[in-house]
């Protein structure tokens, strides 16, 4: 964990992935993140609530890209990923902020607090 100028600044690596846990990664963020509820016609009907961070600051976890499939719609700048197996997004790209990765705020593993 690292930190900057304030505590509201804590970067911590949260853990993820999909329900089957074929597709499992890795993200660097705030440890308090802001997200919000996306108003894409995909996200809308799956009630979709997601954080975005930097691409470089995401990691799909090794294996994991063969479980992983993408839709596509409209422009085809969103990527909408999900789990071949399970069929969860737990991560996409953002037709918003098509250089980050929109991850899924009910897919990030529970964290046990000391």
């Amino acid at each position: 964990m690292t930190s900057s100028a304030g505590s509201h600044d804590v970067v911590v690596v949260h853990t993820g992935g999909c329900h089957c846990r074929r597709v499992r990664w890795r993200v660097e963020a705030p440890a308090s993140i802001v997200a919000w509820v996306c108003n894409c016609s995909d996200c809308s009907m799956r009630g979709n609530t997601h954080f975005v961070v930097p691409a470089a600051k995401f990691r799909l976890q090794a294996g994991a890209d063969e479980s992983v499939t993408t839709y596509t719609f409209g422009t085809h700048t969103a990527r909408h990923t999900f789990c071949k197996v399970c069929g969860i997004t737990s991560f996409y790209t953002p037709r918003s902020n098509p250089d980050g990765v929109a991850v899924t705020v009910a897919c990030v593993d529970p964290v046990v607090m000391d």
